[in-house]
């Protein structure tokens, strides 16, 4: 949905500037890797991996608003079990955010949405289950760090409605389009199900009629077969024509053999293919009355994949930082720079042969404006862009 922000909660960063800095892509091929989001980007969902996108685009302002982000990543940091379990929850879980759009638009849902949706509600309900975190802020004096992802996993909305119906509803492994039977699960619609049931008995009646006209007739080599032309048909060679019954009614002839068909073989392949056309029809309409249902908790589910995205770029964000001995700085409304022992997040990885040196930063408002002088090749470049993209990380 469309809703309005202010551009005065962001820090402005013009198209020059992104460019240069090289945050989402990189200069030259204009590929993530080799981004300042390549070097961050441990995300686990799509969800999860266009938040970060979008949060490294629109940087914060506001001090408090910077510091509760802190305090997520701090939790997922200082506990170490916290953070894998629930990165081993959100790992392979889809795009919720899509799935859900698509529902909502209808005519280009697919049973795999659906699906995918149930699978995300499934887990999202072993996500809440994991702490008691409604006690945990109930609690007096509760760790500042910890407080922030309970009221994430407090916020999830469960969506068990949706859950409900969607376990009812949809088979476990229906066929990836709409065009094949077998997207409702059995006992859902009581129509559909004595189809089913027709349709099976015919099936297995025309499944076993090889075997039994075999053993009837003496013919060990008679066929039962099936094309789109003919439908269904025995077949029988012209060795055995002589004992082939009159109530066999000969339907094709091949140069070894006759084809025939049966007044029941007639009708039970009449079941089995209407049966198949009504039941194909009605699943069709059951789809659509289903993706309805959806589209209605459309908000929740957004709800949801929001709350996924922020646990998983928090605690991708604690990953990394671990992983470069990132450490958490303080931010206020001063207008000073002091960055001690700062690196360049992405230059420092590419460095192979030797380690980088850390460069310090101070920049109060009494000498703001700095002149760094130098032959080419020696990090003035570098030293500049390792400035902004730390007070933007």
């Amino acid at each position: 949905q469309i809703h309005a922000y202010s551009t005065g909660e962001f820090m402005t960063l013009d198209e020059s500037t992104r460019r240069n800095l090289e945050l989402t892509a990189t200069m030259r091929g204009g590929d993530a890797k080799g981004s300042l989001l390549d070097v961050l980007d441990e995300t686990l969902t799509p969800m999860g991996s266009r938040l970060l996108r979008r949060w490294l685009s629109q940087p914060l302002l506001d001090p408090d608003a910077i510091r509760a982000r802190q305090e997520a990543v701090q939790a997922f940091h200082n506990d170490t079990t916290l953070r894998l379990e629930i990165r081993d929850l959100l790992k392979g879980l889809g795009d919720l955010e899509r799935w859900t759009n698509r529902v909502a638009q209808g005519s280009s849902a697919l049973p795999r949405d659906l699906i995918g949706i149930r699978a995300v509600l499934r887990r999202g309900q072993d996500l809440k289950a994991m702490r008691d975190w409604e006690t945990l802020t109930a609690q007096d004096g509760s760790d500042m760090a910890v407080l922030e992802i309970a009221r994430i996993m407090l916020d999830l909305p469960g969506a068990l409605d949706v859950l409900a119906l969607l376990e009812r509803a949809v088979a476990e492994e229906p066929p990836a389009t709409l065009n094949t039977p077998g997207v409702i699960q059995d006992g859902y619609d009581e129509e559909l199900d004595t189809l089913v049931v027709k349709s099976r008995s015919a099936k297995e009646w025309i499944a076993n009629l090889q075997q039994t006209e075999r053993d009837r007739l003496g013919i060990k080599s008679l066929k039962v077969g099936y094309n789109k032309v003919f439908g269904y048909y025995i077949e029988v060679t012209k060795t055995h024509q002589d004992k082939v019954p009159d109530t066999y009614i000969r339907k094709q002839t091949l140069a070894n053999a006759e084809r025939y068909i049966t007044p029941d073989l007639k009708e039970y392949e009449s079941l089995v293919l209407n049966a198949d056309e009504r039941r194909l029809e009605i699943e069709q309409t059951l789809f659509r009355q289903l993706c309805a249902e959806v589209a209605k908790q459309a908000a929740t589910l957004k709800q949801l994949a929001d709350g996924l995205a922020r646990l998983d770029v928090f605690a991708a964000l604690a990953e990394v930082a671990l992983m470069r001995r990132n450490v958490r700085p303080t931010v206020d409304d001063g207008a000073t720079i002091e960055i001690s022992a700062g690196r360049h997040p992405v230059v420092e990885l590419t460095l192979t042969d030797e380690p980088f040196v850390p460069n310090d930063t101070y920049l109060p408002p009494e000498a703001c404006v700095h002149i760094l002088t130098g032959p080419n090749m020696a990090g003035k470049s570098t030293f500049l862009r390792q400035t902004a993209l730390i007070t933007l990380m």
